[in-house]
């Protein structure tokens, strides 16, 4: 996943379309699609802020419902590999 665009392009887009440019107008002048000129202003219409929203999945990947397991094993036996550790979650 790419990162989010920086505050001052955000602020920028939402200044131009604030100051009477249409969003078509704005994406030509700072060179970003249309889109993401669309979602900073409803962004900033919504919440009154242009922060990036956090990024990712947090708490619900792949290997959740082993965590335990496996820091146990890491801490018993330190020098184990990802492979003998995928053979015996399978």
């Amino acid at each position: 996943m790419g990162k989010p665009h920086p505050v001052e392009l955000r602020k920028r887009a939402v200044w131009f379309v604030e100051q009477g440019f249409t969003h078509t107008e704005t994406a030509r002048r700072i060179w970003v699609l249309i889109r993401f000129v669309n979602d900073m202003v409803r962004l900033w219409r919504e919440t009154c802020s242009l922060a990036p929203m956090r990024q990712g999945n947090p708490g619900r990947g792949k290997l959740t419902g082993v965590t335990d397991w496996v820091r146990r094993r890491i801490t018993a036996q330190p020098d184990l590999t990802n492979d003998v550790l995928t053979a015996e979650l399978a």
